[in-house]
This record gives C-alpha cells, structure tokens and sequence, in this order.
C-alpha cells in the first residue's frame, strides 16, 4: 500500500546506533533527572504565563564569560559564577510574591540535605520573613511522584539537622503531591491556593 505524504515529503527509516540504544537513552535520563523536573516545571509555567494566571519564571545563574572559543561557533570555554545562586524559580501570584527550589531525588526512601546550599535556605527565611511565599517542589524519582513542601518546614528541618536527609515520609506526610497532567504537566498553583492564600 502506497502511502502519500503531505508536501512530497518521504518518509525517513529510523535506524538505532550507539546514540539512540535503550541502554544509552536509559543512561542520558538517569543523568538528567534534574533536567526532566525542570523542563516539566518550565512548561507548566508557560502554560500559567499564557492563560495569564502567573507570572513565574527560571531565575538565570549568573555566570561572568572570560573566554570564548570562536573557530567552533562561540562556545564558551572559560567562565565562572559571579555570585551564589539561591532559588530556581520566583514570580507573581495573585499579588503575592513567590519563590521556590525544584530538586529531586533518586532515593525512594530519602532526600539528602547535601542537595541544599546553605544561601538557598538563608534566601527561602528571608522571602518567608518579607511575606512571600516559599517552597520546595521535590521530585521522588522511583516513586514518579512530585511533592510541594513549604519551606518552612525544609528550612527548620535543615538547620536542627535531626539527620543528613528527610525521610520521604517526612515529605509526604508534610508536603503535598502535585497533580501531573498533560498541560500544565505540574499543576502547582491549586496547592498554593490551598495552602498559602
């Protein structure tokens, strides 16, 4: 049966090499965990910032280029941090300020500390004592299960140090699971109106 395509177009045969094998697909995400959390955090605002309900947005990290590779199509090879980043994300909310962390974690038991620097913690105190709104979303990998902590809680957790990680009990018990869907693919706000406002 001959099929036409749209436009002349033909199509193309898919062939699998040493890039695209199961085993090399399964090594690329397990080393980009962190990425999928993102990504899956930066379409969902999108989706806000074009219904208009929020405007939120990645915080960039600042970096200062020292050098620069021009004979390969500028690429950067040389730069350092200009100064400590603190949280990945802040916006607006029905008038409210709101900034947040996304981590995650591949423990199904536990969410280690180490994965905190100390000015994201001093940061977070500081939104929470100016009267914003401030929380972790943290995502337990093996469970595929992605939760919003307040991060008073994290914050107190981390400076008694009662252990090195928070039990994912801990976060379950004191957070809150987010509805994934298609779009948004984090629906987050609705805990924010429950929780928050």
């Amino acid at each position: 049966m001959k099929i036409n395509y749209p436009g002349g177009v033909k199509p193309t045969k898919i062939t699998e090499n040493k890039e695209t094998s199961p085993k090399k697909r399964h090594i690329l995400s397990a080393a980009n965990r962190g990425m999928v959390l993102e990504n899956e955090i930066n379409d969902s605002n999108l989706y806000y910032r074009e219904k208009n309900m929020a405007i939120i947005y990645k915080r960039p990290t600042p970096i200062n280029i020292v050098k620069v590779d021009y004979s390969r199509g500028a690429i950067i090879t040389q730069a350092y941090f200009e100064t400590q980043s603190t949280t990945d994300y802040n916006g607006v909310y029905k008038g409210r300020y709101l900034d947040f962390e996304a981590k995650s974690t591949k423990s199904k038991t536990s969410f280690p500390l180490s994965n905190i620097a100390p000015q994201q913690i001093d940061h977070l105190e500081k939104v929470i004592e100016h009267g914003g709104i401030a929380f972790f979303i943290i995502s337990i990998n093996p469970l595929n299960e992605v939760y919003l902590i307040d991060a008073k809680y994290i914050c107190s957790f981390y400076r008694e140090k009662p252990r090195k990680s928070i039990p994912v009990e801990s976060i379950k018990e004191h957070g809150h699971l987010i509805k994934e869907g298609y779009h948004p693919r984090l629906d987050y706000l609705p805990l924010v109106d429950e929780f928050f406002l």
